[in-house]
């Protein structure tokens, strides 16, 4: 009997201090509670400096179930962080660390703190190393597509404007069309119908088909309508005098007209390339991976937004190259109107 009554003291006491253990515990979690409320009162106020102090009281425990510690010491690293105190930041930190090794969050931070301490311009030369490759890929492909146009855009829009010129009024009155339709409408839309709206009519084009079909063809009518503003600049005694001397109209196109219109054509194909370069960006919208599609994915992936000043810088250079050589030949092609 004595033996049976012992044993139930025992458990009887064992089973108090649970209760006591699990009272203290919970009356702890309670206090820790209210220094997380009292301490975002206190960053309400702008008080940060008050807040750190009773973030600071929270102390680490074994079984922490609610990760009272690491909240309280990761919030007590940001804190410090938007103080700029760097050395406390980190401090904060590695107080989870020793606790708990593998904490993603504490890593995480360190790693900012790191970044932040690293001085700019390293950081801008390590962000450049890590876009750049990247951006030249789609840079690549954006000199492409302007190749491509610059090759095949003055063909069409030579052949616009002889056309519009021309006195059979069904193949005038067609480039007419031509050039108000494409003159007219976005230069984006007429890529979103190119690469979107035909496939429902059963013609697919490849991305960079689009591209070069819905470029090439907006850049003929602007060409067309610029070359046949040069070509009708010239003295139409020319023609006249073509004629005379046994040349057809075509001859005399070819040989006579056209040749003086060199000059004058120049500065506005010239700006109309140029504006090519930037109007590539476009073609992004239809999964073409360029320039600005390559810096908008690592914008996105990584919100930097040292891509875009690549991407930009990479845009200038371009420009200022087709720039300088448009104005070379400029000056090539009127050599003779300036002796």
């Amino acid at each position: 009997m004595k033996f049976f009554t012992g044993r139930v003291v025992k458990r009887a006491i064992l089973l108090f201090s649970c209760l006591l253990l699990l009272l203290a515990s919970v009356c702890c979690a309670k206090d820790y509670d209210q220094l997380f409320t009292d301490a975002n009162d206190a960053m309400a106020q702008g008080d940060l400096p008050a807040a750190i102090a009773l973030l600071k009281k929270v102390e680490f425990e074994k079984g922490d179930e609610s990760g009272a510690f690491v909240r309280s010491r990761m919030q007590i690293a940001r804190l410090q962080f938007a103080l700029k105190d760097m050395e406390q930041a980190s401090s904060a930190a590695k107080e989870v660390l020793a606790v708990y090794p593998d904490n993603s969050e504490a890593l995480n931070f360190l790693a900012s703190v790191k970044q932040e301490q690293t001085p700019r311009y390293q950081v801008f030369i390590q962000d450049c190393l890590r876009f750049l490759p990247q951006l030249l890929k789609g840079a690549v492909m954006t000199i492409t597509l302007v190749v491509c146009i610059i090759l095949i855009s003055p063909i069409g829009g030579l052949l616009i404007a002889l056309g519009r010129i021309s006195t059979f009024k069904p193949v005038s009155g067609l480039c007419w069309f031509f050039i108000w339709l494409f003159r007219g409408t976005p230069l984006l839309l007429q890529l979103f119908f190119i690469y979107y709206g035909l496939p429902s009519l059963g013609i697919t084009f490849k991305p960079f088909t689009a591209a070069i079909l819905g470029l090439g063809l907006n850049y003929s009518a602007y060409l067309g309508e610029i070359i046949r503003g040069g070509i009708q600049s010239i003295e139409h005694g020319q023609m006249e005098a073509a004629k005379a001397i046994g040349m057809s109209y075509w001859q005399a196109m070819r040989r006579v007209i056209i040749p003086q219109t060199y000059k004058r054509l120049m500065p506005p194909i010239g700006n109309e390339f140029i504006a090519l370069i930037k109007d590539t960006a476009l073609v992004s919208t239809i999964a073409m991976v360029e320039l600005m599609r390559s810096a908008d994915q690592m914008f996105n992936a990584y919100f930097n937004v040292t891509a875009l000043i690549l991407a930009a810088l990479i845009y200038l250079l371009f420009t200022t190259i087709f720039t300088f050589v448009f104005e070379k030949i400029e000056v090539r092609a009127g050599i003779y109107e300036n002796r």
